[in-house]
């Protein structure tokens, strides 16, 4: 059943409220017979909203303003948008979006660009996004691109824009700088680098030796993540498994011990157990350095809020101190220990899996919008006066209210349901992309919002992260997507592994 735009704001219940969230189910009741389908139409229709707005206004840029129907270049001018929408519309089988992306990639001079450019961010963006498209549209979504030339030429592309960056791993230990220069081989001259800017590029740059047969890739990024395996010193490392947050760039030496899942560390502990999934031969000890880690987390850093004691989310820790605050950011955390226990076979991590969920779900159906804030924190000796009574209730209170078009909680309600089933999860992905769609949609895509916690979200921001593309509207639309290779299976039947910015790329051993 298709679904006209005109429809979908009284199918959605998209009208502002005032009311307290959850908001009243909307009249009109969808068809149960065809509820999945209605509703993986919905997130098309949102995701060619936003790729409308911003082929209109912002392509080939790298994203759009969506208020002033600007655009920006915030990841060096090569397109992010176009790039990191690529899988997705592969995924949703969206023909004229592929094929106006893959003529838009074969133009790229990754060589040039008057800006600093990040490893990370376009080691998970440009070069993920890439890898993934070859991927998909070598595969299962071959009938998508007729051009067979243009599909190898991802593969022509990703080569060139490694190479580009090769030059940041070319220090005395490996450990790579983030922050470059391409032009002139520079850096920032930082003396240290953080944990998931190091330990989150082993992925895709493995996945391009693999694809090459050139193995230079896999070997500098491998050598980089050699240290986060064998944390040096011992005050690196003050749980089994759990590392500090930064890394000595000359030696590969940990320089503190401060432990958390929150942002600056998250992916690693995503990679660990990811790269085993890509392949569970190369990379068992990735696996073991993960089961240490999540039993560590389960041990020492789960944490429920004294109002609301059946809430589960993980504290941070540094030198005997607990910090009891946590992120958007963090929520991926929960998908994080679902797959591990579904790959593992480990009921326990499944379990403390979906506590996470529920713990980032309570923080989503506690606001007026029904999003949850970029941050949050439970001391009770850090309860801001007026938020007394929220805090009593929700369990929580809001250190940043914004709403910056994260994906992680999605992410995880994902998981939780290609793992259990259950409908609840699906039902809980479906009522943020509402909240979602009613408070950060424009006339030409989708905005940040300022205050999850009042009517309408407070003041939009005029930027339109390309990861909108890449990962909201992705785990949005495939939670109601039919089975498909690409889908997150159970047990160890994973054809594809999804990297931090939700590109799926194959696994090694089909």
């Amino acid at each position: 059943m298709r679904i006209s735009s005109l429809s979908l704001p009284l199918m959605l219940g998209l009208a502002r409220s005032s009311a307290a969230y959850p908001h009243p189910e909307p009249e009109v009741i969808l068809p149960r017979q065809s509820d999945s389908q209605t509703k993986a139409d919905a997130v098309k229709e949102a995701f060619q909203h936003a790729w409308n707005g911003y082929v209109k206004y912002a392509f080939p840029h790298d994203e759009l303003h969506p208020v002033s129907n600007g655009y920006g270049d915030s990841r060096n001018g090569w397109g992010a948008s176009a790039v990191d929408a690529l899988s997705t519309a592969i995924v949703m089988g969206n023909q004229d979006a592929v094929q106006k992306i893959l003529d838009h990639i074969e133009t790229i001079d990754f060589s040039k660009t008057s800006d600093q450019v990040s490893l990370f961010e376009t080691t998970i963006r440009y070069l993920a996004g890439m890898l993934s498209g070859y991927d998909l549209l070598k595969g299962p979504a071959s009938n998508l691109a007729p051009k067979s030339a243009q599909v190898d030429a991802l593969l022509t592309q990703s080569k060139k824009l490694a190479d580009v960056l090769k030059f940041a791993f070319d220090t005395p230990s490996g450990v790579p700088y983030n922050n470059l220069n391409i032009s002139s081989k520079g850096n920032d001259g930082s003396t240290t680098n953080g944990l998931a800017v190091t330990g989150t590029l082993v992925l895709e740059w493995t996945r391009l030796s693999d694809l090459t047969g050139d193995d230079e890739y896999a070997k500098i990024s491998q050598k980089a993540q050699s240290y986060l395996l064998n944390p040096q010193p011992s005050s690196g490392e003050p749980f089994p498994g759990l590392v500090g947050s930064n890394i000595n760039i000359s030696n590969g030496h940990f320089t503190d011990g401060a432990v958390t899942w929150n942002g600056g560390d998250d992916s690693f502990y995503e990679y660990l157990i990811k790269m085993f999934v890509y392949d569970p031969k190369r990379f068992k000890s990735y696996k073991d350095r993960w089961v240490l880690a999540a039993e560590s987390t389960i041990k020492n850093l789960q944490s429920h809020p004294a109002p609301r004691p059946e809430v589960t989310w993980l504290a941070s820790y540094n030198n005997g101190q607990y910090d009891l605050s946590s992120q958007h950011l963090t929520c991926f955390d929960g998908g994080s220990f679902i797959l591990g226990g579904t790959v593992l076979d480990r009921q326990d991590f499944i379990d403390f899996g979906l506590q996470l969920v529920n713990g980032c779900e309570a923080t989503y159906n506690q606001t007026l919008t029904g999003i949850g804030p970029d941050s949050w924190g439970w001391d009770p000796t850090k309860v801001p006066s007026d938020q007394k009574d929220f805090y009593e209730k929700a369990g929580f209170y809001i250190n940043s209210g914004s709403y910056d078009l994260r994906p992680e909680v999605i992410e995880s309600f994902y998981y939780a349901y290609r793992v259990t089933g259950k409908e609840i999860y699906r039902d809980w992905v479906w009522n943020s992309f509402k909240a979602i769609n009613a408070t950060c949609r424009t006339d030409s895509g989708f905005a940040a919002v300022s205050n999850v916690n009042t009517a309408g979200g407070g003041s939009k921001y005029d930027n339109e992260e390309s990861f909108l593309f890449a990962e909201v509207l992705k785990y949005a639309y495939l939670v109601h997507a039919e089975d498909a290779p690409w889908q997150v299976q159970k047990g160890q039947k994973n054809s594809f592994v999804y990297n931090t910015e939700a590109h799926p790329m194959r696994v090694s051993h089909t």
